[in-house]
């Protein structure tokens, strides 16, 4: 099938993105990598009456090392972030996840803002933008800044208004005596989405006391989710295996899951403990405790 008509604009300036945003509200989409837009657009999920190109917009494209945070900006490609030295230094577990994504002309176009923005309960992104506490900027007549944690709503649903645009992401760098994440992903075959996705952040003092835990889900829930119940259970004790299993069920037991042809409702369930142990387990390799 082919897109119903539309009308194609292409601005320069983020300025002018958002004035096409507030005079057409929510007939327009903004456009940065399509790689799930026009899909749906072609099968006519979607049918905007406005495309909004904005990869003529300079000054986007970066990944800048701010030291306590880095920033990404709107027009970074999962490529990008696949092979940035920053991203693998700081963000281990956004390097893991990085090279799972679809395929090689996915990862060369599609951006990391417009997978977030796009909200798909089975993409990859959200579950490292959760788990690592990210902050989202919104460009409408005024900057505002948006807690991953806050950002999805539901399928598809964000909190982004019909006149704003995401145009940095903010990510902070994790601290502690000994840190470790990971993000480990469930699939039926390389590139497709995810049966269960769970990035994980461990930070231990020098005693191996679990100081801080982020564990977040994808493809197991309507919305990604921090299984917060799990990481109340690891925040102030020592790692053992008894331990990570109790957070992988407590995990598990927050998932909704539904069925449908990559597994039953109880099937993915028992994948989300099973991923939630072996991404705790890898994070706690990385910071170098063993259990």
């Amino acid at each position: 099938m082919i897109p119903r008509k539309f009308e194609y604009f292409a601005p320069t300036t983020v300025s002018e993105a958002v004035s096409l945003l507030r005079k057409y509200r929510d007939n327009a989409k903004i456009l940065s990598g399509g790689m799930s837009l026009i899909p749906m657009m072609k099968l006519r999920v979607l049918s905007p009456q406005v495309i909004i190109d904005i990869n003529n917009i300079k000054g986007l494209a970066y990944i800048k090392d701010g030291g306590k945070a880095v920033r990404i900006g709107a027009l970074v490609r999962h490529a990008d972030i696949e092979h940035s030295p920053i991203i693998k230094e700081k963000f281990p577990m956004m390097a893991d996840a990085a090279p799972h994504i679809a395929d090689m002309q996915v990862r060369n176009l599609g951006t990391f803002l417009g997978a977030l923005a796009h909200a798909d309960p089975a993409a990859d992104w959200p579950a490292s933008a959760l788990a690592l506490d990210a902050e989202l900027v919104a460009q409408g007549t005024a900057k505002r800044v948006i807690k991953a944690t806050k950002f999805f709503k539901g399928p598809f649903e964000t909190a982004l208004k019909p006149t704003e645009m995401l145009v940095e992401a903010i990510l902070p760098v994790p601290r502690g005596e000994k840190v470790g994440q990971a993000y480990l992903k469930f699939e039926r075959k390389a590139g497709d989405y995810a049966i269960v996705g769970v990035a994980s952040l461990l930070t231990l003092n020098r005693e191996n006391v679990i100081q801080k835990a982020a564990i977040a889900l994808t493809a197991v829930n309507p919305f990604p989710f921090r299984a917060t119940d799990a990481e109340e259970l690891l925040v102030g004790q020592k790692p053992s295996k008894d331990l990570i299993e109790q957070a992988a069920k407590a995990a598990a037991a927050m998932a909704d899951p539904s069925s449908d042809l990559r597994g039953s409702a109880e099937y993915k369930r028992e994948m989300a403990k099973v991923f939630t142990r072996r991404s705790l387990n890898r994070a706690l390799e990385r910071a170098g405790v063993a259990v």
